[in-house]
């Protein structure tokens, strides 16, 4: 029976995951940390934050996307066979059982551990006489001066509401009813503000509300609460599918669209509302039509409105309550170079190194490679794409200063990259005005490579040398992201990180002869010719096998292959970080299949790519995640791994993931995850933990050094 057949059989529901559900499903794995008692306090408190985050994200991109959708009467069906109103109904179902969960723990655990642990978030009910004249104090000084109260009457219209901004709804009594006042709380002070006398804080928000006399003397409010608004992302630029038929735009035309589509998104559409659970019906009934949503878009929470400034909570020293602090070892081959700006491109020249990132160090390997290119009098031009960087980027800077130097510097700038845009537009102007050859990206596509590319003058002639990874340029998250990257000198991959490079800078058809896999030129009928060749291995009984580690899985077209592929039985284990489509262990399907997800400390965000092939295992590593987006609407590219060394290492990489018993989630045919567990006696085995180790030269991985 052919996998058509199987799946018309089956039904989408049996035989997909819905993309929106299961990106919920990895926020509930996130969710679950925050409930681990065996997590470090304020690590909890972190995570929290981070849900609050991924929420607000989830509102922005997807539920305004679907609302969208069901306001155009779209009869497009999910791939799992579900109508916008269906999809989005479930979202918010399980959004909503999402906040439920999460305010429980705020209330129920976090908030009462934080008070014994002497870090306490205070309400200013608790406070006594001399600490709330203290905040008074402060408040007078420091935040009453700011604020802008905003009332609503017949000459006064509703204000508008800010994207993500805190608000205070301010009900004043007025001749037997009462007026509308809002009052935004000021981003530019810190949420949480510290008692004079004892370790604990109390939200801004209640600060401000407690002393609104100041404000209104004389004339107490009939009530007062914190209300936040989400806007989707309307107006993005969103070329996901890789529309051919989009028109061309004028040249130069991309900055000027990415900053209108920046103004649009700042006044998109109210997509949710969140207000404390005591506000009265009647008053959110009233701030709805204010916003023009309806009940459904209303989120009560008897927790923290902005939940994701937790992120960011200060544990004032308190560093017992957080994971031991990482410091990420320098690779094996970097550890004893000379401070000469040669030297990196010596150990290169001696072979591939494949890095591991955070375990191994960001700023000993890449940051360390761009800047002895910038500094080292042989190299001749350097070429780099930013899809995100850090706000204070010394590559950057380093890059500038070779430019002022006189080398060829050309920087590729991404200024799509969603909610990068503005920061992205600056640093391709700052770069500009140093002298930096500055692109934006191709038309119509998303540039989402990470390759860098320098080129030397050496004794026996120019000489190229390239970083191909699966992570940003960005010094900050390459210490929260577990990533890989490789170094190389390897004449034929330089000469293809070249050909991307002249194709995005200079429109010059890519060739399709390269090792590199490039989307959309090569890269989708390459993964489905790999995948292919592994079913015909798998028939005529040769090993087989497919290890592949990214993270999000949608791409139907890939999903069917990876299907017709656990038909003919082929071993095929999926390491999905977060949403996954594909429904692995059915019964006629997919019964070959394993999908599980990785949630820790680090955010697993590598991918891998290995292929049995008989018995001459094949490995990949790159940008690209078996989405549509990937594979036809950006330019990404996946590199071969051919060093046997370094072949070995990716195979205890990915073998450390099955290993793990604690922090894995094992998908099953339902499209539940299951979180594993040690056996009786078994020893926990925590694959973050035990990278932390290899990179301290605890247990070195096969392959290292080589």
């Amino acid at each position: 029976m052919s996998t058509r057949t199987r799946l018309a059989a089956l039904g989408p529901a049996r035989a997909f995951v819905s993309r929106e559900l299961s990106w919920l499903g990895f926020a509930r794995r996130v969710l679950h940390l925050v409930g681990r008692t065996d997590l470090p306090l304020l690590e909890r408190v972190k995570f929290a934050g981070i849900i609050g985050m991924l929420h607000d994200e989830f509102f922005m991109k997807r539920m305004s996307g679907l609302k969208r959708e069901v306001a155009g009467r779209a009869k497009k069906l999910s791939i799992d066979g579900r109508t916008p109103a269906d999809e989005l109904a479930a979202c918010r179902a399980q959004l909503l059982a999402q906040v439920a969960e999460l305010s429980r723990l705020w209330r129920g655990e976090l908030v009462p551990e934080l008070a014994r642990a002497g870090l306490p978030i205070l309400r200013h009910d608790d406070l006594n006489r001399d600490e709330r004249a203290a905040l008074r104090a402060y408040f007078a000084r420091n935040v009453q001066p700011i604020l802008t109260p905003l009332a609503v009457d017949s000459e006064h219209p509703f204000p508008f509401i800010s994207n993500h901004g805190l608000n205070l709804a301010v009900f004043m009594p007025q001749r037997g009813d009462t007026r509308f006042v809002r009052i935004k709380v000021p981003g530019n002070r810190p949420r949480w503000i510290p008692l004079e006398d004892r370790p604990a804080v109390v939200p801004i928000e209640q600060v401000i509300a407690a002393n609104l006399d100041l404000i209104y003397p004389g004339s107490a409010p009939a009530a007062v609460h914190v209300f936040r608004v989400t806007r989707g992302a309307e107006g993005d630029i969103d070329q996901a599918d890789g529309d051919a038929d989009a028109p061309l735009m004028e040249p130069g035309s991309i900055i000027r669209q990415v900053s209108s589509e920046l103004k649009a998104r700042r006044f998109a559409g109210v997509v949710r509302l969140q207000v404390d659970s005591a506000m009265p019906e009647s008053q959110v009934a009233w701030l709805s039509r204010q916003l023009g949503i309806g009940p459904d878009d209303v989120y009560p929470t008897r927790a923290l409105l902005g939940m994701s400034d937790l992120q960011h909570f200060d544990g004032r020293g308190r560093d017992d309550l957080r994971h031991p602090p990482h410091r990420p070892a320098d690779h094996p081959r970097l550890r004893r170079l000379s401070a000469s700006a040669s030297a990196i491109f010596d150990a290169i020249a001696r072979g591939d190194i494949l890095l591991h990132h955070p375990y191994q160090s960001f700023d000993s390997s890449v940051l360390r490679f761009l800047n002895s290119a910038a500094a080292d009098p042989a190299v001749l031009a350097i070429k780099l794409t930013i899809y995100r960087t850090s706000r204070d980027s010394p590559l950057l800077r380093a890059l500038a200063e070779a430019a002022r130097q006189g080398k060829q510097v050309a920087v590729l700038v991404e200024i799509t990259a969603r909610f990068d845009e503005a920061p992205n537009i600056a640093w391709g102007n700052f770069l500009e005005n140093e002298g930096v050859h500055v692109s934006y990206g191709v038309e119509r596509l998303k540039t989402h490579v990470k390759l860098a590319l320098v080129v030397r003058e050496e004794p026996d002639g120019v000489r190229r040398y390239a970083h191909v990874g699966t992570g940003n340029y960005h010094s900050g998250t390459a210490k929260i992201y577990e990533d890989l990257g490789i170094l190389t000198c390897d004449e034929s991959i330089c000469n293809d990180v070249a050909s991307v490079f002249n194709s995005l800078t200079g429109v010059i058809p890519y060739p399709e002869n390269s090792k590199l896999l490039v989307a959309p030129v090569s890269m989708r009928r390459r993964f489905i010719k790999l995948i292919r060749r592994e079913a015909e291995h798998a028939r005529a009984g040769r090993p087989a096998g497919i290890d592949a580690k990214m993270n999000q899985l949608q791409d139907a077209e890939i999903i069917h292959e990876l299907y017709d592929a656990s038909g003919a039985g082929v071993p095929i284990r999926l390491n999905v970080r977060g949403l996954c489509c594909l429904r692995p262990g059915v019964e006629g399907l997919s019964e070959t299949v394993r999908v599980f997800s990785v949630v820790g400390r680090f955010l697993e965000h590598s991918r891998i790519f290995r292929f049995v092939n008989g018995g001459h295992a094949e490995h990949f590593i790159g940008s690209a995640d078996w989405m549509k987006r990937n594979l036809n609407g950006r330019v990404e590219t996946v590199i071969p791994v051919e060093d046997p060394g370094l072949k070995r290492q990716l195979d205890d990489i990915l073998a450390a993931y099955e290993q793990d018993n604690c922090s894995v989630w094992d998908c099953r045919s339902d499209g539940e995850y299951v979180l594993r567990t040690p056996a009786a006696g078994e020893p926990r085995r925590e694959v973050q933990d035990e990278f932390i180790r290899r990179g301290r030269g605890v247990a070195e991985p096969a392959g290292a050094g080589s």
